[in-house]
């Protein structure tokens, strides 16, 4: 990960820290101070051996579906990932009794329990693929997980325009259906979400090429070939 610094300003692997999966300490003793939220990725893969990335968000357009009650679900066929819907994890069911209640991940049990959410209750907690790609975080943000870099960041963003599109669509779908509370938008139905999911993890690379060059484009990016 990167050490304790805007991501945007990354730009070397001496901004880079590696950790220990068992412990989220660093390797290096002396290594540069870390993300007090490590823990969210180091009890992901220490739960899922398969998975391969993942990415921590603050989005402003997913917090409200975090604790509005409104569950979040496939808008459209970019979104397929999230299946029928991403679970809230609440922050306030896992506390321990010394535990700062900050909202963020800063120890092993409370990343260990929000691990725990990308399971279903009927799917073994340790060693398979989690049922949840997507899982949000009450009053924080959302957590994605994938087998691949290039598969995470797509899981990420998009999750951030399905919030988006779906914000969009029950405010006007509540306007025109103004005094019709059983009325809401249509959404992906499960095998939509399944064959979508499937048809997409093929094509990863197009939007990842593109990212790339915006990134590259972006007056912040630095990176430094020498170190």
């Amino acid at each position: 990960m990167s050490r304790n610094m805007a991501p945007g300003t990354v730009s070397s692997a001496s901004d880079l820290v590696e950790y220990l999966v068992e412990s989220a300490e660093a390797v290096d003793p002396s290594a540069p101070r870390g993300f007090l939220e490590r823990y969210i990725h180091s009890e992901i893969y220490k739960r899922y051996p398969e998975v391969q990335s993942v990415i921590h968000s603050h989005s402003e357009a997913v917090v409200p579906f975090s604790i509005n009650g409104v569950p979040m679900k496939p808008c459209y066929h970019m979104a397929g990932f999230l299946g029928s819907g991403a679970p809230v994890w609440d922050i306030a069911d896992s506390y321990g009794t010394n535990d700062t209640r900050d909202m963020l991940i800063c120890n092993n049990s409370l990343g260990s329990s929000l691990a725990g959410s990308f399971c279903n209750s009927d799917q073994a907690q340790t060693g398979t693929f989690p049922t949840n790609r997507v899982v949000l975080m009450r009053g924080h943000g959302f957590t994605a997980l994938a087998e691949s870099i290039e598969a995470c960041v797509m899981t990420a963003i998009y999750t951030q325009k399905n919030a988006m599109i779906q914000t969009t669509a029950i405010i006007t779908h509540a306007m025109y259906n103004s005094g019709d509370s059983n009325a809401w938008p249509i959404y992906l139905t499960k095998d939509e979400a399944r064959d979508a999911t499937h048809t997409n993890s093929g094509a990863v690379h197009r939007p990842w090429d593109l990212w790339c060059r915006e990134v590259e484009a972006c007056s912040l990016y630095r990176h430094d070939p020498r170190d």
